[in-house]
């Protein structure tokens, strides 16, 4: 099946239609978090975008790969600390190893993605389950005359690549521009042979914990090295779709592109996306300003600049209200206006299960609805475009409940279509459930050992404890029935 998904190439600097694809498989490759720390709402964002991109190209019945990697070594700080790995450095002010680091934050976040409802990659490979790979392609760089040995470390020879190549054509950047702009030119210092040239493998120093032997001695990977690695041995030389946060464009990206050109001879990703920045209150989100909140004291509320907290879901919604690649704002009215928004989709959702079909007057509203379920897959095929879904969702919402009302009436085949489109929209692609969905399980087993107490007091005829726990329930909304086969009971 052709997709006409129209992204933004940020090559060529234009709209074009998503041809690239080779249905049925789609090579997808995400950055994923260094986890020297907790996740944070930036992180959160991004994985929530490229969430969609999964949902979506899987909804158009594609075989997606997805690859997500975990960064547990090799990046460099960039406070000026001449390159100490972050991981490292926390390790050592904790006095565990780094690998206790490593798995604290995976762990944290892997709850806080299913807190959020992001689907587990197909692969989520780690940097240091890969040394072997990145000192392979380091080798063929080298091989190549793209890079050379200083001292056991290794640089990437950007003055070299630039005789046949263009180091920049990502972001748009020229090399003579860069002197003040890379924070690679915190590392090397002297061994470098030309400023923009940038590490992919250091000499370790005797107080470095994290280290490999190599043939030019032991050290570490550099930080760009390993997507390039993890994204090509399971994607191929050649594949589909890059993503991540518009601040890994330069240097990150920009560097992987020179690798993989480097060390095979081919630029490896047809598209490339890129998530942009978050905002609270028309500022950048920041530690040192005080504004910069984790995903858990978002949905807790545990912040000064939070009137209160906010649930997974309604903040996955709010996200999923601006486009990927423009900025998103924080602030306590836009949460609060998306938790209402939330609750009016969801509560439509709902209701749409429930809906009656009708065989009279029913050709103007069966029109409306078709137009409507069409428009939805026009606003994702345009750059996965889900605020206007969101607002195509909300047009349905609104005839769903005319429906309801009987003001207006739908025909069965119509209303069946509605109601798949609706679970898939707002389920599977959107990625949105219901706040009670997960909580259903735990209040049927507490209601079943409630009524199986009440059981018990009425057998031995202790009427005020089975009054008092009738009426206790009935004040919190829950009424029980009774009858010979037991009680039964309803929420309302």
């Amino acid at each position: 099946m052709e997709a006409q998904l129209k992204l933004y190439n940020t090559l060529s600097r234009k709209k074009e239609v998503f041809q690239a694809l080779n249905p049925p498989f789609v090579g997808l490759y995400v950055c994923g978090p260094t986890v020297y720390d907790e996740v944070h709402l930036g992180n959160l964002r991004q994985f929530t975008s490229f969430d969609i991109v999964y949902r979506y190209l899987s909804f158009l019945g594609y075989k997606v790969r997805y690859v997500r990697n975990i960064t547990d070594v090799g990046h460099l700080s960039d406070d000026g600390d001449e390159g100490e790995d972050k991981i490292e450095r926390k390790a050592k002010a904790n006095k565990i190893e780094p690998m206790e680091i490593v798995q604290k934050y995976t762990n944290s976040f892997h709850h806080v993605a299913k807190l959020f409802n992001l689907i587990e990659p197909s692969i989520e490979p780690s940097a240091t389950g890969h040394i072997v790979e990145q000192i392979e392609m380091v080798q063929r760089i080298i091989d190549n005359g793209y890079a050379y040995e200083v001292n056991g470390s290794v640089y990437f020879d950007v003055k070299k690549y630039l005789e046949k190549h263009d180091y920049g054509q990502l972001s748009g950047r020229k090399v003579e521009d860069l002197l003040e702009q890379t924070r690679d030119n915190l590392e090397g210092g002297d061994e470098k042979r030309f400023f923009a040239d940038f590490g992919i493998w250091k000499a370790a120093s005797p107080e470095t914990i994290m280290k490999w032997n190599s043939p030019w001695g032991v050290g570490v990977p550099g930080w760009h090295l390993e997507c390039s690695v993890m994204s090509t041995k399971y994607l191929g030389q050649e594949f589909d779709i890059h993503g991540g946060g518009m601040d890994l464009k330069f240097p990150h990206h920009e560097c992987e592109i020179a690798q993989s050109v480097g060390a095979d001879g081919k630029a490896p990703v047809r598209y490339w996306m890129h998530g942009n920045m978050l905002t609270v209150n028309g500022d950048k989100m920041s530690k040192s300003k005080g504004n910069a909140f984790l995903p858990m004291e978002l949905f807790e509320g545990k912040h000064e600049l939070l009137n209160k907290g906010f649930s997974p879901m309604v903040v996955r919604f709010f996200m999923l209200q601006t486009h990927y690649s423009s900025t998103l704002d924080f602030s306590n009215e836009a949460l609060e206006a998306s938790e209402k928004g939330y609750a009016r989709l969801m509560n439509a959702y709902k209701l749409s299960a429930t809906l009656p079909s009708s065989k009279q007057n029913t050709e103007e509203t069966d029109k409306e609805i078709l137009t409507l379920l069409d428009k939805l897959r026009l606003e994702m095929n345009d750059d996965f475009n889900t605020p206007k879904t969101i607002a195509v969702l909300f047009d349905l919402a609104a005839l769903i409940n005319k429906i309801n009302d009987k003001s207006v009436f739908v025909s069965e085949a119509v209303l069946s279509k509605l109601q798949a489109d609706m679970k898939s929209f707002v389920e599977d692609i959107l990625g949105l459930h219901s706040e009670t969905k997960d909580n259903n399980l735990a209040v049927d087993k507490l209601m079943e050992l409630i009524l199986e107490i009440r059981s018990s007091a009425r057998e031995n005829k202790d009427w005020p404890t089975s009054d008092k726990i009738r009426d206790h329930l009935a004040e919190a909304g829950i009424k029980i029935k009774d009858s010979k086969d037991g009680a039964s009971w309803t929420m309302n």
